[in-house]
């Protein structure tokens, strides 16, 4: 086991040749003999002197110790972003092992290069002089160091470093003949090292120097600077450097056509994203590509590209869903985009898109993805599932999330209590609807859609449908609910009772409410306002205003408010039942008990009166309620004004003011079942 420290050396490959072992300063190093020419690398490192290797494969792959400003490495593969890998890496150094390279490389042979410290001492060095100081003594050393130290300024932010070695190299070489100064592989590393580094205002004059100094770029130099437009935020630019790369004569790596894909995706340009994928894959089908490229493996290269549009084009997908515009129909295009063009996609990317969709609006592109997973045949999220149905009662697609769970049920996976809790809630705002607008056939349906499925209405639920069957006067309708509510061991509530006594009230079946009064009372149910209301207005309908009395009286010693509303029903139920004089004693018990009393109070009053033959009561008790500040209705306008007249009483029709201006009338609304749902959907 080899322990290293700051670089790590493993040998691998082939048979080592000549090894030896020295000592130097305390150090420990290794010299290998390639070939005829020996090379040394010298590492600072430990290693077991127990441990000799007679017959070891030898390849040396050097590990930098992190933040070491001389370790550091320039992706060249300037698309590799956001976690995306595609593609091989450009090599700085292909097709650049120049004879002069060679050369130097023997030449310095037998020294020792200590890059770090070289790089350390060179941190500050602002020009060509700063360098001289450095560097002067050094002889000349393999252009490889000085590339090295340039990535690493790059890594540290140290541009200015970098440059003034780049110079101090240029006039090492009109110094020196024999000193090749920087090549093509210098150049890229320097610009490499801008980009890392954000000084993007030394660029052009670095593509100028490259020019004087006769230095055509190749592939890895415009991979470089199209990656440099990326980060300055110049897609297009980087998309017409492209366009340059075969103008020139070069053919574009993977790289290029990565950086490309990638500059189509900051410009969320999905549709541009595709078009081109679509022109390099048919140019590599026809063998456009690749042919005289042994280096690479395209058809991997071809796969990784493939892989990489298809991740790019989900990523904009997914921006396209989280801006402020409505761009439904924009993914729905692209993903019918995908499929012509024959780009296979998966559970994965789907899911990942369904999370994106959380608007209303989104509900379309949520329930073709979810289509999509389930037609192939792959297993599906749980939570996906369960986002879907939430996002289809969002969207007021209720059934379409009942479809949803009915898969859950059919096919899998089981369904969870969010599930549950979901489709439930769904039901609620249903019923709730259906409650609000009286609408108890609908409600009675969807209590048996729940059954079926197999979800147990709770006392939410009967309530509901309980209070619908009220407010639509079906008293039937409303025990068969309460019957089956109990026999499906849903315990009422006062809610339940106060809904099927309203029901009974306005069926006017009086006995049975008493009944159900009793059994609220035995079952050990504290009454509310609401109960001991209706049962003072059953009672007054009776005429058995003892009972009433009673009641009025029960309530605050129960801890019950009796409010106007409560003398409103007594009132009315009076009015209903030709109790006029009863009618008038308890609106004047209100005074009493210093309840005011509203417009209902009156113009409830007013209707006993009349029936009951007072006209002129009645005309008192409106002109009481006009001087009190109270809007009147036009139907107690014109009820006073007709008992007047029918009744010859002798009034002053001026006093009662200007006739209230009728209420508009209502458009009576279809009762079928159609539009009974139409009704429930759109409240």
């Amino acid at each position: 086991m080899w322990s290293t420290s700051p670089a790590e050396v493993v040998l691998v490959g082939r048979e080592q040749r000549n090894g030896k072992r020295f000592w130097s300063n305390g150090q420990e190093g290794f010299r290998w003999w390639l070939s005829t020419s020996p090379v040394v690398f010298h590492f600072p490192m430990l290693v077991q002197p127990e441990k000799r290797c007679s017959r070891v494969n030898l390849y040396v792959l050097w590990r930098p110790k992190k933040h070491s400003i001389c370790s550091s490495v320039v992706p060249l593969a300037l698309a590799f972003e956001e976690q995306i890998a595609v593609g091989k890496t450009d090599s700085n150094s292909d097709g650049e092992n120049k004879p002069e390279d060679q050369k130097s490389l023997v030449e310095n042979k037998g020294k020792r290069v200590d890059t770090r410290a070289l790089a350390w001492s060179l941190r500050a060095a602002k020009t060509a002089e700063d360098v001289e100081t450095v560097l002067g003594d050094k002889g000349d050393l393999p252009l490889q160091v000085y590339s090295t130290m340039i990535r690493g300024f790059g890594k540290d932010k140290r541009v200015n470093s970098a440059i003034a070695l780049v110079e101090w190299l240029k006039l090492r070489k009109q110094a020196s003949k024999s000193f090749p100064g920087p090549n093509l592989f210098i150049y890229n590393s320097l610009l490499g090292a801008l980009k890392q580094a954000e000084g993007f205002d030394q660029v052009e004059k670095i593509i100028t120097d490259m020019t004087l100094e006769g230095i055509s770029p190749n592939i890895v130099t415009y991979n470089t600077l199209m990656g440099i437009h990326l980060a300055q935020g110049h897609e297009m630019k980087a998309l017409e450097l492209f366009k340059e790369i075969q103008t020139k004569g070069l053919s574009p790596s993977p790289a290029s056509y990565s950086t490309a894909l990638l500059a189509y995706r900051r410009m969320e340009d999905g549709f541009g994203a595709l078009d081109f994928y679509v022109d390099f894959r048919n140019k590599y089908q026809n063998g456009e590509i690749g042919k005289n490229d042994k280096n690479i493996d395209w058809d991997l290269e071809a796969v990784k590209l493939e892989d990489f549009v298809i991740r790019i084009s989900y990523q904009i997908m997914r921006r396209w869903l989280v801006q402020i515009e409505n761009s439904t129909s924009k993914v729905l295009k692209l993903l019918t985009v995908m499929d012509q063009v024959g780009l296979k996609t998966g559970r994965s990317e789907h899911e990942k898109l369904i999370w994106a969709c959380t608007r209303e609006d989104h509900y379309i592109v949520a329930k073709e993805l979810y289509k999509r997973i389930r037609e192939s045949d792959s297993e599906i999220s749980l939570s996906v599932c369960n986002h879907v149905i939430w996002l289809l009662g969002k969207a007021k697609k209720w059934w379409a999330a009942l479809e949803i769970y009915e898969d859950l049920l059919d096919k899998g996976p089981k369904p969870n209590n969010m599930s549950y809790e979901l489709i439930v809630s769904h039901f609620n705002f249903l019923l709730t609807a259906a409650r609000r607008k009286g609408i108890w056939r609908w409600g009675v349906g969807l209590l048996n859609k729940m059954e079926e499925k197999g979800l147990k209405p709770g006392s939410k639920e009967w309530n509901s449908v309980l209070i619908a069957c009220s407010k639509a006067s079906e008293a039937s309708a409303a025990i068969q609910i309460f019957t089956r509510m109990i026999e499906n061991g849903e315990k009422p509530t006062i809610i339940s009772y106060g809904a099927l006594l309203s029901a009974l009230e306005k069926g006017k079946l009086y006995d049975e409410a008493v009944r159900v009064w009793k059994h609220l009372i035995k079952m050990g149910v504290e009454p509310n306002s609401y109960a001991y209301t209706i049962m003072a207005s059953i009672y007054a309908a009776q005429g058995k205003f003892n009972i009433v009395e009673s009641i009025i009286r029960e309530m605050p010693v129960s801890g019950v408010e009796v409010t106007v509303v409560t003398f409103n029903a007594i009132i009315s139920a009076c009015a209903r039942n030709n109790y006029g004089g009863p009618a008038y004693e308890w609106f004047q018990r209100m005074e009493v008990e210093n309840i005011e009393a509203n417009e209902v109070s009156y113009e409830m009053l007013i209707q006993a009166l009349v029936k009951d033959g007072k006209p002129k009561v009645a005309y008192d008790m409106y002109l009481k309620g006009r001087r009190k500040g109270l809007s009147l209705s036009t139907k107690a306008y014109d009820t006073v004004v007709e008992a007047a007249v029918d009744g010859g009483a002798s009034i002053d029709l001026s006093l009662l003011g200007a006739r209230p201006p009728a209420p508009a009338p209502e458009i009576k609304k279809r009762t079928d079942v159609n539009q009974e749902y139409v009704d429930i959907v759109n409240d």
